[in-house]
């Protein structure tokens, strides 16, 4: 794409994502202005020093982790309506796997785009309805017959995308496997920690392929 297309998605993708920075800042900013109710600065610090470094680590991994895969404005699409792990890098994946394009070309940064807005429009209609709908779907949602399929989403999202790209090319899924499936057994409280193990994950595959693809075995 040309170099003016790139500048523009690139001003734009910053206004917008400060635009969401500032919002976000605002909504406890007017409920403490208008309640008058201030937290002690000691308490946000502290609670900042709990939570922020793990934050700003993940969320720094995963710039470097989802931008070659979905694609500059998809990109920026993507990190300012949330949800990246769970719903907008599967979206865009199964939409360019259908297309039969890649990703980091530039038919790939258009499907990857379209479907991310796509999932976007999407979740914010179902969300909308779900809040309109809050008092009578609430006793179906806390049923605790459904609780088990709510525990199970991720899984259930990652595993189906998983079986087809696993199949194309079964080796180079060993050796992230594993390691996953070791760490869990020895650790089983990093169950949790999704945010940091996906990039941890797409490092030990991108560097046992590289050993793999050296000694020919792919």
């Amino acid at each position: 794409m040309n170099k003016s297309y790139n500048d523009r998605t690139h001003r734009y993708g910053r206004i917008w994502i400060l635009t969401a920075f500032f919002i976000l800042l605002m909504v406890p900013a007017s409920i403490c202005v208008y309640y008058n109710a201030w937290p002690p600065l000691t308490a946000v610090l502290k609670g900042l020093l709990g939570v922020a470094p793990i934050f700003w680590t993940v969320g720094t991994i995963e710039v470097f982790t989802y931008g070659p895969m979905l694609g500059t404005a998809g990109s920026y699409l993507a990190f300012v309506t949330g949800n990246i792990t769970n719903m907008k890098a599967p979206s865009a994946l199964n939409a360019m796997e259908n297309a039969g394009v890649k990703p980091g070309t530039e038919e790939g940064e258009v499907v990857s785009t379209i479907a991310i807005a796509t999932s976007s429009i999407i979740t914010t209609i179902i969300i909308s309805i779900g809040v309109m709908l809050l008092s009578l779907l609430a006793p179906l949602l806390n049923s605790p017959r459904l609780k088990p399929a709510f525990d199970n989403i991720l899984p259930a999202l990652f595993g189906g995308l998983a079986v087809v790209y696993i199949s194309k090319n079964w080796k180079l899924s060993l050796a992230p496997m594993i390691f996953m499936i070791v760490l869990f057994l020895l650790v089983p409280s990093l169950a949790s920690s999704v945010g940091v193990l996906v990039p941890v994950g797409v490092i030990i595959s991108l560097g046992a392929a590289r050993i793999m693809y050296k000694k020919n075995f792919i």
